[in-house]
């Protein structure tokens, strides 16, 4: 291991102040386009040339079409060593929309109380932008690097996951910002497979004919409470597997005078083994098949379901010797932190980059209680996550690699 003698500490009166503006700035998941061109700007100003910041174009790939693609900033390197890569992303939840970042001490919450903050995960995208505008206007010494800010994250990791590989130039080392705690490392996290539930059942007059129709409705009410009964939904524990899945959407029937003949679900199921991650998909659809069985009307006319699925990420584990956690670790206890190692039951953009062939850490960025309207910041982690990004950027904690 080898660290430049130079440890460069941030601009954190700056970084807090762009962390204030971004929170402010809308952009649920595929409404990224105002906050990504908000960062371009930052970044031309600060001296970045127009040829070294890109956007791709996976937001025209994703199953929801978007307003932008990822951004990057591209930069070779003034010292030797291999590329790095830092990358947050920069989506919020829906509830953080109309967000009024407000700081009382060392926390910072929405001054609107029917509001989440949206520091998940704009503090990430602020402590990489940080690091960005302090090379570029400072001149810093630095390894080549790439910077990143996903899009489409919180709605199943789909921006990293149809992005353009190749324009990350092939990263050596990989951190990325998102989560809690600045010294926690992310060194893996679960799979999540989503499955969309069509129910077709018959209409008739509900008071008039109900025995004629099918109802769809008690097809997923059946199908619902038989995965209850049996375990197979919420927090799942068979046979010493461990996952979690859940219905989370449902929609059907326009009037209660109509058996309802149409029904829409849409599911997950989620491990840290792809097996059982399978066998989780398979007693969903298998619930719903033998409820299609149980209703049928007065001739004996059944309905029908269909499944719709895809894996929306799937699980990794980096091993503690990997490049890209030593030199996070190394970083950390310099400035006096003690790093923990964790595993997430959630999904990171780091579980695509991973699959892509690059191993990533993911560090806090000060986050606390995401997606609720009591989320806040907390001050003294965020400003940690910066320092410990732009000793990262600079090439401290550097790993020579074969």
């Amino acid at each position: 291991m080898t660290s430049l003698e130079s440890t460069p500490e941030p601009d954190l009166s700056r970084a807090f102040d762009l962390v204030m503006e971004m929170m402010a700035i809308p952009g649920k998941s595929c409404e990224e386009g105002a906050i990504a061109d908000w960062v371009e700007q930052r970044l031309l100003a600060a001296g970045a040339l127009p040829e070294q910041i890109v956007r791709d174009t996976a937001h025209t790939r994703t199953p929801t079409p978007g307003q932008s693609g990822n951004l990057l900033l591209r930069l070779e390197g003034t010292v030797s060593g291999p590329r790095r890569l830092l990358s947050a992303h920069l989506d919020t939840v829906p509830i953080c929309v109309g967000s009024q970042p407000l700081a009382e001490g060392e926390m910072v919450r929405s001054a609107n109380p029917q509001t989440g903050l949206g520091a998940d995960n704009r503090s990430g995208s602020a402590v990489i932008l940080a690091a960005a505008l302090e090379i570029l206007e400072r001149g810093l010494p630095h390894p080549p690097l790439t910077f990143c800010w996903f899009v489409q994250e919180e709605i199943g990791l789909q921006g990293v996951r149809c992005m353009d590989v190749p324009l990350l130039q092939g990263p050596r080392l990989a951190f990325n910002w998102d989560g809690g705690a600045a010294a926690k490392l992310t060194i893996g996290a679960t799979g999540g497979y989503r499955i969309l539930i069509e129910i077709e059942g018959l209409a008739s007059h509900a008071g008039g004919a109900p025995e004629r129709g099918v109802s769809a409705i008690a097809i997923a009410g059946l199908a619902i409470a038989d995965l209850h009964r049996q375990g197979w939904h919420g927090l799942i524990s068979k046979d010493g597997s461990l996952g979690t899945s859940n219905i989370g959407f449902i929609h059907g029937g326009e009037a209660t005078n109509v058996v309802t003949d149409h029904v829409t679900l849409k599911a997950e199921a989620r491990s840290h083994d792809p097996e059982f991650r399978q066998q989780i998909v398979d007693a969903i659809e298998s619930a719903f098949r033998r409820a299609v069985e149980e209703v049928a009307s007065d001739s004996g006319v059944k309905g029908s379901v269909r499944f719709e699925g895809r894996l929306d990420y799937d699980s990794f584990k980096l091993p503690a010797t990997e490049p890209c956690v030593e030199a996070a670790v190394s970083v950390l206890r310099e400035l006096g932190e003690s790093p923990q190692l964790a595993i997430a039951n959630g999904g990171l953009d780091a579980n695509w980059l991973t699959k892509h062939g690059i191993p990533a850490v993911s560090l806090g960025s000060g986050q606390i209680g995401q997606h609720t309207v009591a989320e806040a910041l907390d001050l003294e982690q965020f400003r940690l996550a910066c320092r410990t990004a732009l000793r990262l950027a600079t090439g401290a904690g550097v790993w020579l690699l074969a």
